[in-house]
């Protein structure tokens, strides 16, 4: 125990012995009083408090000792009884000892030779009733002004509600017995110790005895950055709990720490540290206090001990967009779209979103679409934010990379080249090796790859999925950029080219096996590509990883690898028919096309002119769509390629239907029958009677629609074309319907719509167009509130596909 705590209690000890002597005093009365506040804090004090005593009887001094040694351990956690007890000792202080004088021979007691015997004596022959000596105490120390040592709150703090939230729920978890640590974690700039700070502000009353603070990763002595020793910390918070000498030593202070916040109510504040190590030995050892942490790293040690981790991340758009007008005013307002766009390039960051705040306020006639401009730059907001000619938010995140392992600094640099949002374990396995994959190889990639998600550069989406922090890629880019190594980054664009490639086959071969083009089968083995588990999982990772595939095409392009550029096209065929990105798709076979003539690959070719007319007339460019499939007409007549003729033909059939052209239509759809029919090929007809079929119905022949697809969706179902089958099911429920049969038409599109909705058959879009079909249904047989419920389900899966689509049932709910 520190000296000024001894100190504190033996005064305490000197005052109750005192007035033990005497119980009918006012002081014994007042102590009574103050032993009912102690007892609310801790019952077991009750069990000290001699009932009996009297004049003649006082209690035993061994037994006030310990009294007195329970209500000092009470009064070090509890506040109520700390100043109970220090008003009773303004009142009663006990014995005041008589100034010291000199032992002088003269008043010694001498007792044979040459003993002495300093100190109160009695000599006496009768002594008649009670003799009590009161030695001297030294008077109580001044107790340490209570630690209040968080740092202010910044003006500039917004929202961070459900953050908040999240951290009073962790706290309401905590154990009755064991101390709570919470974790604060997050990239550089996200505002961890802001929140952390204001939410100990909200909860100060829970912690009486003090809120203690210590920067982990302030700079050195010597100026540069690193951790801050705890031994350093242990010293400062000692000497703020009133200790008057610290031991030397980290063990003895933690030792020394642990026992001074024994039963203490006491918040501390670990702010950017380092390492799980570090934080250890000031970890509180009771559970009547709290530490929080905040650090760039996830601190997973911290987790395996028992603490509990909050991972922050940018802000509500909303509320970034609320930070940015403190510094922009009116012109947020003015510019709404600029505003999200500046603080879409900001990552959210509260600290990038403030600086571009800052920007604004110090130029008051900048448009905030000027700053948007800046900011979307080759170096962007990483680099173009800056302090005092100082790039904060890039210095921030080049300390996060400068500490990472030399295996992940590379491997975050080849990433940060690639043009892509996700990135598979299977693909940074591909970029760290040479062409010979080893398992070597892959326990290098992974424990790289750990090390950037441990130091939050790099975050798991899903398992074995990963992608940089919308600020965290431009910052690997620059860098990437500037590593004299990856100055000519080929080798990395063609690892991560050959790895769509392979993988996307794989996905095709899985959801699309008749689409396969033959003789252009990829090498085996040649690289490592992500596995894929049946027809849900290949559609889910051609959905996340569709930026990136479309990413390919354009370095493909790019580079010249005109092989590659139209061959991942034409690979990407599943991920264009169920997901339908429009746009994505005919950029993708505008490039395709004119690498697949640079190649003078004619198969290409017409694989490019059909899949891209496909893409032009879902987009509602049917001119230029009709001329695509003209073009390839051309082409496979020209090559005696009938089964791309009857492609071909189909496509002009299909712009005549949408056009309203019916007669020319089924010509064409006719035509395309019998030329598919001629080769044998059974998909190809069934899905020429399934566009017959679309064609009586655009007709008002009802009868003839429902008997071609029948017939369409039996032959598909035989061949096992599960996706293909469900659409002509959709479409057979639908005529059904309206054709009088509503049980058999609603029976039919529910079982498309479970298909659509999960399994091999997975599409949104045609997901979408089932529920506008069952809300038809609906509607015709009078049910308003199931067509309603239906209606507005198809409208938010159109809302992410289809504008227009989505509009169409907008006007439809509006209608009464």
């Amino acid at each position: 125990m520190c000296a000024s705590l001894w100190d504190e209690l033996e005064a305490l000890q000197a005052a109750v012995i005192a007035c033990a002597t005497d119980p009918e005093s006012s002081a014994w009365r007042d102590l009574a009083q103050v032993m009912g506040t102690a007892v609310r804090a801790d019952p077991s004090v009750a069990r000290l408090w001699p009932q009996d005593a009297t004049r003649e009887r006082p209690a035993e001094v061994s037994l006030m000792l310990h009294l007195a040694e329970r209500l000092h351990q009470v009064m070090l956690r509890d506040t109520a009884t700390r100043q109970a007890v220090n008003e009773w000792l303004h009142d009663h202080p006990g014995p005041v000892p008589a100034p010291s004088a000199p032992v002088s021979e003269a008043t010694a007691n001498n007792i044979g030779g040459n003993s002495v015997l300093h100190g109160p004596s009695v000599q006496a022959r009768d002594i008649h009733g009670g003799i009590h000596f009161h030695p001297s105490f030294p008077k109580l120390s001044p107790r340490p002004p209570v630690p209040r040592q968080l740092p202010p709150v910044t003006a500039r703090f917004v929202d961070r509600e459900a953050d908040r939230r999240a951290l009073d729920v962790l706290r309401a978890q905590r154990s009755t017995h064991a101390p709570q640590v919470l974790v604060v974690t997050g990239i550089a700039g996200v505002g961890k110790t802001a929140l952390a700070t204001r939410w100990l502000y909200e909860h100060a009353d829970s912690f009486p005895d003090g809120q203690l603070y210590a920067d982990l990763g302030e700079q050195s002595v010597f100026g540069e950055n690193g951790p801050i020793s705890p031994g350093i910390v242990l010293e400062a918070f000692l000497v703020a709990l009133g200790a008057s000498s610290v031991p030397t030593g980290i063990a003895h202070r933690s030792a020394l720490w642990r026992s001074m916040t024994s039963g203490l109510r006491l918040a501390v504040l670990l702010d950017s540290a380092f390492t799980a190590a570090q934080v250890r030995p000031i970890l509180l050892g009771t559970p009547t206090g709290l530490t929080v942490v905040t650090s760039r790293n996830n601190l997973t040690g911290l987790r395996v001990d028992g603490a509990s981790v909050h991972r922050l991340k940018g802000l509500p758009p909303e509320s970034a967009v609320e930070l940015l007008a403190m510094g922009g005013g009116t012109r947020v307002a003015r510019e709404p779209a600029a505003a999200r766009e500046v603080v879409r390039l900001c990552g959210r960051i509260p600290l990038a979103v403030a600086l571009a705040s800052a920007q604004l306020a110090l130029r008051p006639h900048r448009s905030v679409s000027a700053l948007a401009e800046s900011l979307s730059r080759d170096r962007g907001a990483v680099d173009t934010l800056r302090v005092d000619g100082e790039a904060v938010m890039r210095a921030a995140l080049d300390m996060s990379y400068d500490v990472l392992p030399a295996d992940s600094r590379a491997l975050y640099c080849r990433m940060g080249l690639l043009p892509t949002d996700r990135h598979d374990l299977s693909l940074l396995t591909a970029l760290a090796d040479d062409g010979e994959a080893s398992r070597d190889t892959g326990q290098t990639t992974d424990n790289a790859v750990h090390a950037l998600v441990e130091a939050n550069l790099l975050e798991e989406t899903g398992p074995g999925v990963y992608r940089f922090h919308d600020l965290v890629q431009p910052h690997a880019r620059l860098l990437g950029g500037e590593l004299e190594e990856l100055a000519r980054p080929e080798r990395t664009f063609r690892r991560f080219v050959d790895w769509c490639l392979a993988t996307t086959a794989s996905a095709e071969s899985i959801l699309a096996p008749s689409h396969r083009l033959p003789g252009y089968d990829l090498p085996a083995g040649t690289i490592p590509t992500t596995p894929l588990d049946g027809p849900e999982e290949a559609l889910a990772w051609l959905d996340t990883h569709r930026n990136g595939l479309m990413g390919a095409v354009r370095l493909s392009a790019r580079f010249g690898w005109h092989y590659s550029c139209w061959r991942l096209t034409d690979l990407m065929w599943p991920l264009f028919l169920r997901l339908r990105p429009s746009e994505m798709w005919i950029e993708a076979h505008r490039l395709g096309l004119e690498a697949a003539r640079r190649s003078r690959s004619r198969h290409g070719e017409g694989r490019m002119l059909t899949s891209g007319a496909i893409g032009l007339r879902n987009a509602g460019r049917y001119p230029e769509a009709a001329d695509w499939y003209r073009q390839a007409l051309e082409l496979a007549t020209a090559d005696d390629d009938i089964r791309q003729q009857a492609q071909a033909v189909s496509g002009l059939g299909h712009i005549s239907l949408l056009t309203h052209r019916l007669d020319e239509a089924r010509s064409h759809f006719e035509h395309a029958l019998r030329l598919r029919e001629s080769i044998g090929y059974r998909r190809g007809a069934a899905l020429s009677r399934r566009r017959l079929g679309e064609t009586a119905l655009a007709g008002g022949d009802l009868a003839t629609a429902a008997e071609l697809l029948r017939q369409a969706v039996t032959e598909l179902d035989s061949l096992g074309e599960t996706y293909e089958a469900t659409r002509v099911l959709a479409l057979l429920g639908h005529v059904l319907d309206r054709g009088g049969d509503h049980e058999g038409g609603v029976r039919r599109l529910r079982e498309a719509l479970a298909r659509f909705q999960a399994g091999e058959a997975r599409s949104e879009h045609w997901e979408a167009r089932c529920l506008e079909w069952l809300g038809q249904a609906a509607e015709s047989h009078g049910d308003h509130a199931e067509s309603v419920r239906h209606y507005e389900a198809a409208r938010e899966l159109f809302r992410r596909l289809s504008p227009e689509d989505a509009q169409r049932l907008d006007d439809r709910l509006r209608q009464p």
